[in-house]
């Protein structure tokens, strides 16, 4: 298995997950401790993401065909959304838990080892989760990046009913220990809504972040053939860009020179962004159209020009 791929990573994922869920259920149960039975149930809806996640990288990663000729990146983006729908589901389930054993008395028996799976827990999902980070940003996988915030909310809940175990042994009081799965589930809550908001925007065609338009604009203002450009409607799906733009050029170019032009503009825009879906249409510029001052927004819809003509 190679972990350092998105497919080897969201397995290694899984595996963690995986026995997480059954010693948590374990103790928890033995313990009687309604905090660890919520973190087992958080890592239970984890390894139900992490499954998802397993099985959405793989699906990304086929080839284009007659359904869906702009390919399966989107797979990652709705596998995102689908863990955030589960975060938020296991937060409601501890919420409910919680609210019954805060009117209810109940003791929490054998304190150190509870604790002890908890420090396991928090220290396995921070590793896992820095690996799947760094995995996610090497190959601009959304559904690896979600999963891997959702284990580093692990690491924090972990932490705090570590916390909580620590302060019942030192106090007495049992309440604690429901009222710290309260600000577990907010928590959860919370990493779940920024889940959502983030997937959502390729789901949505969101335009591409503020610095990979840059990194566009650096590259077209690169090519002296390029008097200036407009129309560029540029979005992100999963891992991929799509790219659109009009190319405005001298009007005494040949119909092959243009199109030499525009073959190298395009590898040179999937140069920087791998994989890139790239679709130019070439226009002879005219007087009036490279008279357009330049503006950010104008790049986008209307035109931007490096140079008048001669």
């Amino acid at each position: 298995m190679n972990v350092h791929s998105k497919s080897g990573a969201a397995r290694l994922s899984v595996i963690s997950n995986a026995l997480l869920v059954v010693l948590k259920l374990v103790v928890g149960l033995f313990t009687g401790s309604i905090s660890v039975l919520s973190e087992a149930a958080h890592s239970a809806v984890d390894l139900v993401a992490s499954g998802i996640a397993f099985f959405s990288v793989r699906a990304a990663e086929l080839p284009e065909d007659e359904e869906h000729p702009y390919g399966h990146g989107k797979i990652e983006n709705l596998s995102a959304v689908i863990e955030a729908l589960l975060i938020f589901g296991a937060a409601g389930y501890i919420l409910y838990e919680a609210y019954h054993r805060l009117h209810q008395a109940h003791r929490v028996e054998r304190l150190e080892l509870a604790g002890l799976v908890m420090g396991v827990s928090a220290v396995a999902n921070w590793l896992i989760s820095r690996h799947l980070e760094r995995v996610a940003r090497a190959t601009d996988s959304p559904a690896l990046l979600a999963d891997a915030h959702h284990l580093r909310v692990d690491v924090y809940t972990s932490a705090g009913v570590l916390a909580a175990l620590v302060l019942i042994r030192l106090t007495g009081l049992a309440l604690l220990d429901p009222a710290i799965a309260v600000v577990v589930a907010c928590l959860i809550v919370k990493v779940a809504w920024d889940l959502t908001r983030e997937a959502s925007g390729g789901l949505l065609d969101q335009a591409l972040p503020a610095d990979e338009r840059e990194r566009l604009k650096t590259v077209l203002d690169a090519e002296p053939g390029v008097l200036g450009y407009h129309r560029v409607l540029a979005r992100k799906s999963g891992g991929q860009r799509h790219i659109d733009l009009h190319l405005l050029v001298d009007p005494g170019l040949s119909l092959q020179q243009g199109h030499a032009l525009a073959e190298k503009v395009e590898d040179d825009i999937r140069a920087a962004f791998k994989g890139a879906w790239v679709v130019t249409h070439v226009e002879p510029a005219t007087e009036e159209e490279l008279a357009v001052p330049e503006s950010d927004p104008g790049i986008w819809r209307g035109y931007r020009t490096r140079e008048r003509m001669p």
